[in-house]
């Protein structure tokens, strides 16, 4: 029986590691054309490099999400090379934690333009191809921490949270023209943690990781569980983490 996943056009933001990497490979292994974005180059060239050695469709573009004509870029390689778009994983995202007291405005700032704009940016970029084509599909990768708040979280929860209401709204406005859904990781080992400014925190966190953490290959697979559904189905949230995570 042939795959839904097999044949579809699916763009990945932040794919030159960790989830959206993890993503990139196994979506390819399932047979679909994955379109490639992220800053590193030389990270998207080795991805897609080991994507084609394996039979696989791929290719690539650098990709900052806070440009838009970079998210726009992405999604015209996609449609440029293979015709259309499927599905785009708006996964790139950033943290930087401290208290809100600490006024760490070049952080939050970091924090908007990537986490939510850069969201914004990659569904203003999917939707009229998907409105074109009568279909799509928009996976946005959110966080466990719009779920628990703690200290230390509130912006980056914020932004997340955000991206979680526009998801839904998103989904309710679509009237089933195209599906949303939205994943929350819980502590995953990827290295996100290694733009942290608070060495603190991030040798905290790494520590905790070392432990505790779920691989990014498991959050690809839900990621792919939503995208192999039938047409008709729209899975709306995931929230996926370690069993011992509180």
């Amino acid at each position: 029986m042939r795959s839904e996943i097999e044949g579809k056009v699916v763009a990945i933001t932040g794919a030159s590691s960790g989830i959206g990497m993890a993503t990139a490979l196994m979506l390819a292994e399932k047979g679909a054309k994955v379109v490639l974005g992220a800053r590193r180059t030389d990270r998207l060239e080795e991805l897609a490099a080991r994507i084609t050695q394996h039979g696989g469709q791929v290719v690539y573009t650098a990709t900052d999400v806070t440009r838009r004509d970079d998210l726009n870029n992405l999604v015209k390689l996609a449609c440029d090379q293979f015709g259309r778009l499927d599905v785009i994983v708006n996964n790139a995202g950033t943290s930087q934690l401290s208290l809100i007291e600490d006024l760490d405005i070049e952080g939050w700032e970091e924090m908007i333009d990537t986490n939510l704009k850069g969201t914004l940016y990659g569904i203003a970029a999917a939707i009229p191809v998907f409105r074109q084509q009568g279909s799509g599909h928009i996976i946005n990768i959110i966080s466990t921490s719009g779920i628990k708040i703690v200290p230390m979280q509130g912006v980056y929860a914020g932004t997340k949270n955000a991206v979680r209401t526009i998801s839904e709204a998103l989904r309710q406005e679509s009237n089933g023209q195209w599906r949303v859904t939205g994943i929350s990781p819980g502590i995953v080992q990827t290295e996100f943690v290694n733009g942290l400014k608070n060495v603190g925190i991030r040798d905290t966190i790494v520590k905790k990781m070392e432990t505790l953490a779920i691989q990014p290959e498991a959050v690809a697979s839900a990621i792919a569980f939503a995208i192999g559904q039938p047409a008709h189905v729209d899975i709306g949230d995931i929230v996926i983490r370690p069993t011992a995570q509180d």
